[in-house]
């Protein structure tokens, strides 16, 4: 079962956005009380390009949106990723020195394989090295029927998280891996992450580094009709240098208040039931990174069909990943030098994290 908690103190937050497409404010009632069981594999924070095609302003309102509890959110992805259970329930406190690598396995190394996994995970793929490892699938979690999907990667470079998520979000960057994405962008953002972090209420989840609404949309191709989603994304931040970037989808009901197009939908929507992905330092220029999807691409395609193409493209987000993060040049030296000048939790205590 998934690990609950009691449901937080409602409070009330202003979330912005960082696009003039978007100058207007909207407020959210019950910040971690605002996620739907469903998770997505949209997410992660970049800046908006200036030339989104077909988005219109959406107005100020007030929203009362009455979504799951972040608690299950981070139970579920603690159920199926053994390295962000590891990682939430770790007391580590200090960024990650060679040292400390050579002393104590990290990452997939430390993982407790006499731990008992009460999921029947099939394994995919396994071989030595390469981007992607191995790949496991579960035929089905928590009550759907769609398959799960756990991948897990060691790569080179630097443990930055942030970047990891522009090949979610970033459109420039998702062409690069994905050939279906249309178009893809943060609609709001939230600029309050102490407030993010105080409606938290509990330093296991890491410390708020994004949090936002995001919109996507795929194209025609391999028999499949254009998709669209409408998602809740964030990005985890801890001490140590890991991260886990993790979405959620938004529900139905709230399509009016979010979606472009006067909350019309323009295509078949898609839903990720699950969606995390769990970064960890090994070394001072290594990580390992462990991949979690359940996606139901909609239109009652049959998953034997579906999965195969899913799996395909997550292994093209690894190779791209694997090729940037280990050359240290050109867009991922410009960002890395520009992160490290900036305020984060590695350099930094948040309002929970304070002694």
């Amino acid at each position: 079962q998934s690990q609950t908690a009691a449901p937080m103190t409602m409070t009330t937050v202003n979330v912005s956005t960082e696009t003039p497409l978007h100058s207007r404010f909207i407020s959210m009632v019950a910040l971690v009380s605002v996620f739907s069981a469903r998770f997505t594999n949209a997410l992660a924070p970049t800046a908006v390009s200036q030339d989104v095609p077909h988005i219109k302003p959406i107005h100020s309102q007030e929203l009362g949106v009455p979504l799951e509890n972040l608690h299950d959110l981070f139970g579920q992805i603690q159920e199926v990723s053994p390295l962000a259970r590891k990682l939430m329930q770790s007391s580590q406190s200090d960024k990650i020195s060679p040292e400390a690598a050579s002393e104590t396995p990290l990452g997939f190394a430390g993982l407790d394989t006499n731990n008992h996994d009460p999921l029947k995970w099939k394994t995919v793929e396994s071989r030595k090295g390469g981007p992607v490892w191995k790949i496991e699938k579960c035929d089905s979690y928590n009550g759907q029927r769609t398959p799960l999907l756990r991948f897990r990667s060691t790569l080179s470079g630097p443990c930055v998280g942030e970047y990891f998520g522009k090949y979610i979000l970033d459109l420039s960057s998702r062409q690069k891996w994905d050939k279906q994405i249309d178009t893809v962008y943060p609609l709001y953002e939230m600029p309050d992450l102490d407030a993010a972090n105080l409606a938290m209420g509990s330093p296991t989840y890491g410390d708020v580094a994004r949090l936002g609404i995001g919109y996507g949309t795929t194209k025609k191709g391999l028999g499949i009709s254009p998709r669209e989603q409408c998602f809740w994304y964030g990005l985890q931040e801890f001490p140590c240098g890991s991260s886990i970037l993790w979405g959620t989808e938004v529900d139905d009901e709230h399509n009016a208040a979010l979606l472009p197009n006067g909350g019309k939908l323009r295509h078949q929507r898609a839903r990720s039931h699950l969606f995390a992905a769990t970064l960890t330092p090994t070394g001072a220029d290594t990580f390992d990174v462990e991949y979690v999807l359940q996606l139901d691409i909609g239109g009652g395609l049959p998953h034997f069909v579906t999965t195969p193409v899913l799996i395909d493209t997550v292994k093209s987000l690894f190779r791209t990943a694997h090729r940037e993060y280990s050359k240290l040049e050109g867009e991922f030296q410009a960002f890395l030098e520009e992160w490290q000048n900036r305020d984060h939790v590695a350099s930094r205590h948040s309002l929970l994290m304070t002694p």
